[in-house]
């Protein structure tokens, strides 16, 4: 680790993608800060998930990149426009890719020449650590957001230990309040996920809804699961189909609740980011992907897990009994 370099003024974060790595990698932000407050920190994220940074305190530009349009429509111009803008955003004390992947690592040898990241045996795509200019050290099976905070504090010469992480800030500013009941507890119900062999199935989800007899938010995110929580509504009588929202919508209206179940998927990362109650449902990932705390916690099915080999053909989330997540929602609540 290296130490503190208060001559640090101007610092520039790569985390591209996706919604659950950002909420997850976020946390360092208040830590940043309050080692380094007269730094200005940048972003560079992806277009799509800068609604959820968009108004941070701690951040003093956002600026967005289209890889996934450019991977999409294969058009030389927006691959050039895009390398200007990074080339042209202007001098960094300090670039951290927060990522580990090649194209990150790219982006942020675009933006400069002072680059930091993870070292070759610490990252899927090992090339990465060739556009570094320092490196850090730390398992790849280690936890997700311990992997964040470490590759963000070895550059900057501080520490960021269990207990910080422990008493941390709500990571996002809430932008919005919503009128929920008063008369039952609030509880948000992410039932999506990337891989099908994430989710857990809407039948046993309506089963959880009516054991808990509270006011239970099916939340949504495209047609296919807006599909699944009108089926949830239909057979509780205890579910209720959440609004439509944006990411910054969602995040406030997560961040109104009293608890949140969901599967392994960003949405559900949020409830940790802003210390709401939460349990996570895990099938084919473990608990490395969540920063477990007496509130956030996971429940994984009974199947192994290789973190260097995922298997999304591992369907066992389906064998997590209701009654399990019902027990362990009444604790948190209570």
């Amino acid at each position: 680790m290296s130490l503190m370099n208060k001559d640090i003024k101007k610092i520039a974060i790569v985390r591209l993608s996706a919604l659950g790595d950002i909420v997850n990698s976020a946390v360092v932000l208040q830590f940043i800060h309050s080692n380094y407050p007269d730094a200005k920190i940048d972003w560079i994220c992806e277009e799509v998930f800068s609604d959820i940074l968009e108004e941070h305190p701690h951040i003093h530009q956002l600026h967005t990149i289209n890889l996934k349009k450019f991977k999409k429509e294969k058009s030389l111009k927006l691959l050039k426009e895009t390398i200007s803008k990074l080339r042209n955003l202007g001098e960094y004390d300090l670039i951290i890719d927060m990522q580990g992947l090649i194209k990150s690592a790219v982006v942020s040898r675009l933006i400069g020449k002072n680059t930091h990241g993870f070292d070759k045996n610490s990252t899927r795509e090992s090339l990465a650590a060739l556009f570094y200019k320092t490196t850090a050290t730390i398992p790849y099976e280690s936890n997700v957001v311990e992997r964040n905070c470490y590759v963000v504090s070895s550059a900057l010469g501080f520490k960021i230990d269990k207990e910080m992480l422990l008493n941390k800030e709500p990571i996002f500013p809430i932008r919005g309040n919503f009128e929920l009941r008063t008369d039952k507890r609030n509880i948000a119900f992410i039932i999506g996920a990337s891989w099908e062999s994430k989710i857990y199935p809407k039948e046993r989800v309506a089963k959880v809804c009516d054991a808990l007899q509270e006011q239970c938010y099916i939340l949504w995110g495209n047609e296919k699961e807006k599909a699944d929580a009108l089926w949830i509504t239909q057979h509780s009588k205890y579910a209720t189909l959440a609004p439509e929202l944006s990411l910054g919508s969602l995040l406030s209206f997560i961040s109104n609740m009293d608890l949140l179940i969901g599967n392994d998927t960003g949405p559900t990362h949020m409830a940790w980011a802003q210390n709401i109650p939460s349990i996570t449902l895990l099938g084919p990932t473990t608990t490395r992907m969540i920063y477990e705390t007496p509130k956030n916690i996971g429940i994984k099915s009974s199947s192994d897990v290789n973190i260097l080999k995922i298997d999304k053909n591992d369907f066992s989330i389906k064998d997590i009994e209701p009654q399990l997540i019902v027990d362990k929602a009444k604790e948190l609540l209570n």
